[in-house]
């Protein structure tokens, strides 16, 4: 068992799931018999992947979320105890933990993913300590359960503790959470689904003003990944890599910024490394699979070729204008 830890670099509060990655010679079409290349299962999860990461890198880690009574939870628990990760597990007796089948397409390593999970696995605010949370230099959140989230964030808030989000869907009361966050990074998808506007040079200082979050970002895939600090965008143009597997890019990205953060590296370098860290994941099958050391990813962010901007300087700068 992980020993309890008084204070902890990071704490996340929030998915985890056990993955069922099946890899394909080619997407299937509709009524159609396709040949599965390889099949195997990961632990996975966007709050709990980003946890796993910052570990590896050498934060220490907590992790607080919900399991079933079930093979897939004993084998979240075992997970997180080899990467030597404090786990706060709420199990829930006759519930299934949360499960994802993932169809990978070989050629372009782009990723489907089918998911469940039992509504009973909603986590309650009731069931986090708050201990757990002020004793951390930094609290790690999705929008899955929103009001754990949200009460997590405000006993964060209140103890001057930052709070980062990776947000792709708009949940239920999603609204009661983003003013508690401090650097909101969320999925390209995830401004217009919400305000309506896709343009990111547009949505994210609009997401600034209107929730009064301190940094706004969006991670773009291939196109990288741009955020706003309230004066100025910045802007890391993604790694030109060998792709083996899309899942999880996102979560490791936030795992990358976290580390930047907390080490206090310049908005530049944090989104730098994400990116780097992201790509580097991508080169591997599974959530986890391609979590690079350190060393590796700083390599690849001083002489890794690039991919093709989205957004030039002069662009971002008419938009810091007319932002400010």
């Amino acid at each position: 068992m992980t020993r309890e830890r008084d204070i902890v670099d990071v704490v996340g509060v929030g998915l985890n799931a056990t993955d069922t990655v099946l890899l394909l010679p080619h997407f299937p079409a509709f009524d159609s018999k396709v040949r599965v290349t390889s099949v195997a299962r990961y632990a996975g999860g966007q709050t709990a992947s980003a946890v796993v990461a910052c570990r590896r890198w050498g934060l220490t880690a907590r992790y607080v979320g919900t399991i079933g009574e079930d093979d897939a939870g004993a084998f979240q628990r075992h997970e997180m105890e080899r990467e030597a990760v404090e786990a706060h597990w709420i199990e829930v007796p006759g519930a299934k933990s949360q499960f994802a089948y993932i169809l990978v397409d070989q050629p372009s390593g782009e990723r489907t993913i089918l998911w469940g999970r039992d509504d009973a696995l909603a986590l309650s605010p009731e069931r986090i300590e708050r201990r757990w949370i002020e004793q951390a230099r930094l609290l790690h959140v999705d929008g899955h359960d929103v009001p754990a989230a949200a009460q997590a964030a405000r006993w964060a808030r209140a103890a001057g503790i930052p709070v980062t989000a990776d947000l792709d869907n708009v949940y239920p009361g999603v609204e009661t959470l983003l003013p508690e966050v401090g650097h909101l990074l969320v999925s390209a998808e995830f401004p217009a689904r919400l305000l309506g506007e896709k343009d990111p040079l547009v949505a994210l200082p609009l997401l600034a003003r209107r929730f009064g979050c301190g940094v706004t970002g969006a991670t773009m895939g291939a196109g990288g990944a741009i955020a706003w600090d309230g004066e100025r965008f910045h802007y890391a143009p993604a790694f030109a890599l060998e792709t083996a597997d899309t899942t999880g890019a996102g979560d490791i990205f936030h795992g990358g910024y976290i580390l930047g953060l907390l080490a206090g590296w310049s908005m530049a370098q944090r989104l730098d490394f994400a990116c780097a860290a992201a790509g580097l994941n991508c080169t591997r099958m599974g959530v986890r699979g391609g979590i690079a050391p350190v060393e590796e990813i700083e390599g690849l962010r001083r002489t890794g070729r690039r991919r093709e901007a989205a957004f030039g300087p002069e662009e971002m700068e008419r938009a810091a204008a007319v932002a400010r």
